[in-house]
């Protein structure tokens, strides 16, 4: 099967540019204030979304129609469907089933509280082991996927340990840390696959490139974490006492309700990380991508609960999938009104700035806009460009830009999917974080885990 967006309009005026980013604008400042519009994420999406696909109509931005074409023949499509990155909605849908349905088997109990045992109950020592698993997670897996299962673990260990008061400051922590895994290897996000094909860089010398810094900024971010949400470790041997005498009480049996399908569990979840882990590698799969495996796995667990499927269905975040759907559409219709072009051009008037100002600007810029735009269609305008100025291939430009596309993620809640997934599990255990709380907890971290990235990048240039 051949697909093809037949879209996007030779001629753009600038008013007609300046209107659509003065829309994106104002989204962002409506998803900034949801709390007081009293409007769930996905709605105020959708209406930028759907006003943003009537008026490119009006202005004719998308002079053609989607085609999708089987062999001789070709089916059209509404324009509102292309668009959207059904890979990643893929990916929520399968995960979050899969995981919601594997944790009834106590799997997730099981890991939970072997982890919080091995901490001894020392609630920093349990931050240590997530935020590491997050990371190593994020960088097989995938940044959503990751964050769903650490999530769900954390939870439970810190409801056994009677601390909940520290679910906010750990999530929060895992969010930030899925975007730092997601720089460790060539294939842990789409832009570093995107700038790493057009640079020539080799799965090996990403990986050497990148360890170092993902291992500094890992801790970095763990520390300050433990620093900020005052996650304490046990100071006296008569706390470390108690902790331990909790801990020994814990039976990590206590949520597993059939020994077999614990069991069916757990080897699912081990086929489930590695299937996808090797789906790049795996024949006939890697042609069908994550999305096809998450659903895959989901609809195996799901015969588990068959008679009582729809449980799980009335369980899904459905404003958190309608929101991306929402937002996929709405960055398309504001690429083809040129804003993301624009942006572009600012760009490559960033990259002339010097050896040393213009790495430095170009990372910077790509983590602004990665914050508030999808940060796929940026890297590979901003690897197009690299590409077109002959950049060798050694150059710090290219590692300025998948930096900063992928550290953009951190700077807001809907600069990744893995931090807007992160707030959903929050509003999920009833911690409340707008958008504008997210950023005042975040930006700190954003802006350390950014300017180490930039030393980084000068320094080994």
């Amino acid at each position: 099967m051949d697909s093809l967006l037949l879209a996007s309009a030779a001629e753009v005026s600038a008013g007609t540019t300046v209107l659509f980013g003065a829309l994106l604008v104002g989204l962002i400042l409506c998803l900034a204030f949801e709390e007081k519009l009293h409007a769930q994420k996905s709605v105020i999406a959708g209406a930028f979304a759907f006003g943003g696909l009537l008026l490119a109509e009006v202005f004719h931005l998308y002079p053609e129609r989607a085609v999708v074409q089987f062999g001789e023949h070709a089916l059209e499509l509404p324009l509102y469907v292309p668009p959207i990155n059904w890979e990643v909605i893929a990916i929520i849908l399968g995960s979050s089933l899969f995981v919601d349905i594997t944790s009834k088997s106590g799997l997730f109990t099981w890991i939970a509280i072997r982890l919080t045992k091995a901490s001894g109950g020392d609630p920093r020592k349990l931050l240590w082991a997530y935020g590491v698993m997050t990371v190593v997670f994020s960088a097989v897996l995938n940044n959503v996927t990751a964050m769903i299962i650490v999530g769900s673990l954390t939870a439970v260990s810190l409801e056994k340990l009677g601390r909940n008061d520290k679910l906010l400051g750990f999530l929060m922590i895992e969010g930030l840390l899925t975007n730092i895994g997601g720089l460790l290897t060539l294939i842990s996000s789409v832009p570093n696959i995107l700038v790493g094909s057009a640079a020539g860089i080799s799965f090996v010398a990403f990986f050497l490139k990148s360890a170092p810094y993902v291992l500094v900024t890992t801790v970095v971010t763990i520390w300050m974490g433990a620093k900020l949400f005052r996650i304490a470790g046990l100071g006296t041997e008569q706390e470390r006492a108690e902790a331990r005498v909790l801990v020994a009480g814990f039976d990590e049996r206590d949520g597993i309700e059939s020994p077999a399908f614990f069991w069916f569990g757990a080897v699912m979840m081990l086929a489930f990380i590695g299937v996808i882990a090797s789906t790049s590698v795996l024949p006939y799969i890697r042609d069908l991508g994550m999305g096809y495996v998450a659903l895959s796995f989901a609809g195996i667990m799901l015969l588990r609960y068959k008679a009582v499927a729809d449980r799980f269905y009335q369980a899904l975040d459905w404003d958190l999938l309608g929101f991306f759907c929402a937002l996929f559409l709405f960055i398309h219709v504001i690429e083809q009104a040129q804003v993301l072009h624009v942006i572009g051009l600012g760009m490559e008037q960033l990259i002339g700035l010097g050896p040393q100002g213009g790495p430095a600007a170009v990372l910077w810029g790509a983590a602004v806009f990665s914050s508030v735009t999808d940060n796929i269609p940026l890297a590979a305008m901003l690897a197009n460009i690299l590409q077109d100025l002959d950049t060798p291939s050694d150059s710090p430009l290219w590692w300025s830009v998948v930096f900063g596309a992928n550290l953009g993620g951190n700077l807001t809640p809907i600069g990744s999917a893995s931090t807007l997934v992160a707030v959903t599990i929050m509003h999920k255990h009833e911690l409340k974080v707008t958008f504008g709380g997210f950023v005042k907890l975040a930006y700190v971290y954003a802006l350390i885990q950014l300017v180490l990235a930039t030393v980084y990048v000068l320094a080994t240039a």
